[in-house]
């Protein structure tokens, strides 16, 4: 038995591997638990009992050289694979592969800082919504097409769980929990059961703003639309507000600018009227107020909904909405510069 051992020893001495897989093999012939050192372990309980220190001990001393070996060869194998020496360093190096902001999150972060700076709080707002906030306090009449199923989505269709059809939802949250003067701007994505095209999509982003104080005016609400889009298209910027309705204002108007893609001439993203719908806005409802525990007889207030990726088109040239869904980088790679 002290004869394979020491046999054993010598073959660990000589071992002189040429690559990694004959030290693999050599692993799994010593030291692997089906190895020959395991084996001589296992065999330790035959050894006459005038022999087992011995045998013992030279044991141990195979497995700590065995393993001694290993180990400093696999140290060797791998230090020769660090091994920089042969690179050129010469050769210019791999340019960093840098990422970039997605042009909705671009121009909403544009929008709030300019809102920002007439004194808009940012909010937030659920974008699983209940009929009431939705809906109800917002002042939509039971028979609003709204309400049916081919445009909203309900959650397993259920009438007073939905996915938020406009941010307009988080305003009433916010009427019901804060005491005017309110004077705060919320982003968020939205939801609507449309055909996707060009022009829609079934899931977009929207910005609403809400102010409310004593002697708000629809000239205020004008101004500060003005002076927004001046801010974000340039000085030279047109807009028009055209009358309109929605539930929850009154009076209402909808608000276009003149498109830059054609210069005002007409194309086909603004239907060749050389204008581009943006927004919509008015004077909120009292009946709003009043159902959000706003004394109306005191305050007056206005709001305005505007959706980004339409604000982007004018931006950045764009001529179809699908554009920021695709996930195509060499769509978004032009937007580098923007970070």
């Amino acid at each position: 038995m002290l004869e394979k051992v020491e046999a054993l020893k010598q073959e660990v001495l000589n071992f002189n591997p040429e690559n990694e897989a004959e030290l693999e093999a050599f692993r799994l012939k010593m030291l692997s638990k089906k190895g020959e050192i395991p084996a001589l372990f296992k065999a330790f309980r035959d050894v006459p009992a005038d022999q087992k220190k011995a045998y013992g001990q030279q044991i141990n001393e195979l497995k700590n050289l065995a393993t001694e070996c290993f180990e400093s060869l696999k140290n060797q194998f791998e230090t020769q694979a660090d091994d920089f020496s042969d690179m050129d360093l010469t050769r210019p190096g791999y340019p960093e592969d840098r990422g970039s902001r997605h042009p909705i999150s671009i121009v909403r972060r544009e929008i709030l800082e300019i809102f920002n700076r007439l004194g808009y709080v940012i909010s937030d707002g659920p974008e699983i919504e209940d009929d009431e906030h939705n809906f109800g306090l917002l002042n939509f009449p039971p028979e609003h097409p709204a309400r049916d199923m081919q445009d909203t989505f309900f959650i397993e269709k259920n009438p007073d769980v939905l996915l938020r059809t406009h941010t307009s939802s988080s305003q009433s949250h916010e009427m019901q929990e804060m005491e005017p003067p309110i004077r705060s701007i919320t982003p968020g994505r939205v939801f609507r059961n449309e055909a996707i095209s060009a022009r829609a999509h079934c899931q977009f982003h929207q910005i609403e703003g809400l102010y409310i104080d004593e002697g708000v005016s629809f000239a205020d609400l004008k101004h500060s639309l003005l002076y927004f889009a001046r801010e974000f298209f340039g000085e030279k910027t047109k807009i028009r507000l055209r009358p309109s309705y929605f539930p929850f204002t009154e009076p209402s108007a909808e608000m276009d600018v003149s498109c830059s893609l054609c210069g005002g001439k007409g194309c086909n993203v603004c239907k060749y009227t050389g204008w581009l719908e943006i927004l919509g806005c008015g004077m909120v409802d009292p009946n709003v107020l009043d159902a959000s525990g706003i004394d109306s007889k005191k305050y007056t207030g206005y709001a305005f909904g505007m959706g980004i990726e339409r604000i982007a088109m004018l931006k950045y040239g764009i001529n179809d909405l699908r554009l920021y869904f695709e996930n195509d980088k060499r769509f978004l790679e032009q937007f580098r510069m923007e970070i």
